[in-house]
């Protein structure tokens, strides 16, 4: 067993002690950090289970089957958070996960993966292709904020009605860019496959899929209820600890949900699959941009939430800033160890201004 998979098996007992916590009332900030702790190894074994039946439906509805849970542990917290009225940490932990995967994700695997290899090379074209897609989702969600800033009185109802609008248009995309990359180029997507940390493909075994599909179910169930206690002690939890809602959302969360995803795509970039720590780190914000975010434009009407995409202008400007960088630097495709410092060098100063800023 891999040291990631030994330590995730022994985060596993913050589920029992987030629960303790929860039950003898050892306090929010107890709560929160356990619960924190407990999503880590679940988000891992979801990502596990979706792997393994993969494999078991073939690679169409796989490859739907990964996009789909690709990123279902933010959309979980960010979902109970939602229904609980934590709009700002909401919208903060959209923009906060695309800056971790563009920046710190992307700037991990080529740091790491630059000191074991000289120079690393992936698709450039995959790369360019997901870079243009990047670049309509930054432009979706800067117009709702742009038409705030540049109208006079606006109604609330106004701006919800146009970001319902661009989400559609997002969920759209988002299904062509599935049927690009599974149908008709999937030439250009096929980056192989990363390494079942089970073993079942190496021992000849095919997966059972209602295991996986029970581990997937029950780690699902989980998420949701550590997902419950994080949120209902986020606040004074952060409050205790001198963090803002916009730090946490934009910094805490997105870490405390994409671990397990931040930890595949670091490691295979060390194993030199650069290609396919590139698509875990890009194909991750795009689901972020294109998929999580205007579900939760629409989850807003459900759980009547005033939830649009007026975002911080802060946020916007930094979004902006990672995805310039990140296309930059993967337009080449090729990586070496400084590429990957001077996107961590700006994760770094970007979560520092978010730490000082006031909101």
């Amino acid at each position: 067993m891999s040291v990631k998979n030994l330590i995730f098996l022994a985060l596993l007992a913050f589920v029992p002690i987030s629960i303790s916590a929860e039950v003898f009332e050892w306090g929010d900030t107890w709560i929160f950090i356990t619960a924190a702790c407990a999503i880590v190894p679940l988000a891992a074994w979801m990502g596990a289970a979706t792997e393994e039946l993969a494999v078991v439906v073939g690679p169409t509805v796989g490859g739907l089957l990964n996009a789909t849970f690709g990123n279902a542990t933010e959309l979980i917290i960010a979902l109970i958070a939602l229904r609980a009225g934590s709009i700002e940490v909401v919208k903060a932990s959209i923009t906060g996960s695309i800056l971790g995967n563009l920046l710190l994700v992307m700037g991990l695997s080529m740091f790491l993966g630059g000191l074991r290899y000289k120079e690393q090379t992936f698709q450039s074209v995959m790369a360019r292709l997901n870079a243009s897609a990047m670049n309509l989702a930054t432009v979706a969600i800067l117009i709702p904020t742009a038409v705030v800033i540049t109208s006079n009185g606006i109604t609330e109802p106004t701006i919800r009605q146009l970001s319902s609008a661009v989400a559609v248009v997002l969920i759209v995309v988002y299904g062509l860019t599935l049927l690009f990359s599974m149908k008709t180029h999937a030439y250009l997507c096929d980056v192989g496959e990363a390494e079942l940390e089970t073993h079942s493909g190496e021992a000849g075994e095919r997966p059972n899929p209602w295991l996986w599909s029970g581990v997937l179910l029950v780690c699902t169930l989980a998420v949701a209820y550590e997902s419950e206690l994080l949120v209902d002690s986020l606040e004074p939890a952060t409050e205790s600890l001198g963090l803002t809602a916009l730090f946490t959302g934009a910094i805490l969360v997105p870490i405390i949900g994409n671990a397990a995803e931040h930890a595949t795509a670091v490691t295979v970039a060390m194993k030199n699959k650069m290609d396919l720590s590139m698509t875990v780190a890009m194909g991750s914000s795009l689901q972020i941009a294109l998929f999580v975010a205007p579900v939760l434009v629409l989850a807003g009407w459900v759980f009547g939430q005033p939830m649009d995409l007026n975002f911080n202008p802060f946020e916007l400007v930094a979004v902006v800033v990672a995805v310039a960088l990140a296309n930059s630097v993967s337009s080449d495709g090729r990586s070496d160890w400084l590429e990957g410092v001077l996107l961590i060098a700006t994760y770094a100063v970007v979560g520092l201004a978010f730490f000082y800023h006031p909101v």
